[in-house]
């Protein structure tokens, strides 16, 4: 039985979207991508990988504001 883990095929699918050239793009092109990214987001936000981005991304932007005052 073959398994498809959802997140990977949006990642992999936001990848091959974004690879295209910006002028190719159309505007409905562009929402089908962030509403694709969107819902990457929602299926990974509640993962152990998700939590770990999250931590990292918090980590980084405190260290930024520490270095900044």
């Amino acid at each position: 039985m073959l398994t498809i883990n959802v997140a990977l095929l949006l990642m992999v699918i936001v990848v091959l979207r974004l690879r295209r050239r910006t002028q190719a793009r159309s505007r409905s092109d562009e929402k089908m991508t962030v509403l694709i990214v969107l819902a990457l987001g929602i299926v990974l936000a509640p993962t152990d990988v998700g939590q770990g981005i999250a931590n990292f991304l918090g980590q980084l932007v405190g260290s930024v504001s520490q270095a900044s005052q």
